[in-house]
């Protein structure tokens, strides 16, 4: 199942995205197959991995996130897949046929433009209005997402250029907010913040209400800020459009084409890649006992000596107040 780089750009890589991935990865034949070569031999010495991948597309995904320092991407595909383990009912089984999943996706609540920007990254776009939190959990969300960032971290350009996400809150309701445990959604944010070999490189919000902006600057304060000096508001959508560009919008949001034909495509590719997100599946890790941990999460202690668990529970009577216009 090897394929060395070269192989891959004569399908995917365009000469430039081989550049960013010297300059910004220390991406090189030699590192390239000698981290490989390590991570393999790693994966097959590992008492408590089954049936992991051995095919470079897969474990590039690690080396690229971290750099290709070799002890960190082992860290990360730990904790990739104690994630699965931990939330199986978010993060596997994602099947793009479920009805559930397929009709979420189809209302257009997040999917992928079909065009690159001029950085050659994706664009991601989760639109709160495709999403019925009234028919719809918030494990039937979280699995959305999974699915498709599963279905990003297969793709070669998007694992060295990485990914633009777009938020628009307009639509949302009090019932898209209560719909999650604020303690879980602490977790799996966190968690998933940490654990999935991506490259966020904007984050863009848009149309958020005045009555979410406490809870925006709440999780602000929680991701690394890496993330939040990459996360920006907007008021109107005629702001996202002078610094995402409009040919990765839909029209909705200032761009070029229709939302319902960007959905129809990323579905597609959804469909393409099926059987190889289900797959993902095959894969387990038996014990945690690997990961190295600075502290324990339910230890975390925010600036006022506060159990972030705690913290977050204590606002749970806030989201039941919310009212929004």
């Amino acid at each position: 199942m090897k394929q060395t780089i070269e192989q891959l750009a004569d399908v995917e890589l365009t000469e430039n995205m081989l550049k960013i991935a010297k300059r910004e990865l220390r991406e090189d034949k030699c590192s390239r197959e000698q981290s490989l070569e390590q991570m393999r031999n790693w994966v097959l010495k590992h008492e408590d991995l089954r049936n992991v991948r051995l095919d470079d597309q897969f474990l590039l995904r690690f080396l690229r996130c971290k750099k290709f320092s070799v002890p960190m991407a082992q860290q990360t595909l730990l904790k990739y897949l104690n994630v699965r383990r931990t939330f199986p009912h978010m993060s596997t089984q994602l099947d793009f046929l479920d009805q559930k999943l397929n009709d979420i996706i189809s209302s257009g609540y997040i999917f992928a433009s079909p065009n690159r920007d001029k950085h050659g990254r994706r664009v991601v776009v989760i639109n709160a209005k495709g999403f019925n939190p009234k028919i719809y959990n918030s494990s039937d969300q979280a699995r959305a997402h999974f699915l498709t960032y599963e279905c990003l971290m297969e793709d070669q350009a998007t694992q060295i250029c990485g990914l633009v996400h777009v938020g628009d809150f307009s639509g949302v309701t009090t019932t898209h907010v209560t719909n999650w445990n604020p303690t879980e959604f602490a977790r799996v944010f966190k968690w998933s913040e940490q654990s999935l070999p991506l490259r966020h490189k904007e984050i863009h919000l848009v149309n958020v209400p005045a009555t979410l902006k406490w809870l925006i600057d709440f999780v602000k304060g929680r991701v690394s800020s890496k993330i939040r000096n990459r996360l920006t508001l907007y008021t109107q959508d005629k702001e996202l459009a002078k610094h995402v560009d409009p040919a990765c919008l839909p029209q909705e949001l200032g761009g070029q084409m229709p939302l319902k034909a960007i959905v129809e495509l990323w579905k597609a590719e959804l469909l393409a890649k099926r059987e190889t997100i289900l797959n993902l599946d095959k894969i387990a890790l038996l014990s945690d006992r690997g990961i190295l941990r600075k502290s324990n999460y339910s230890s975390e202690k925010s600036s006022n000596g506060m159990n972030f668990v705690s913290q977050i529970e204590s606002i749970e009577g806030s989201f039941r107040k919310l009212e929004f216009d």
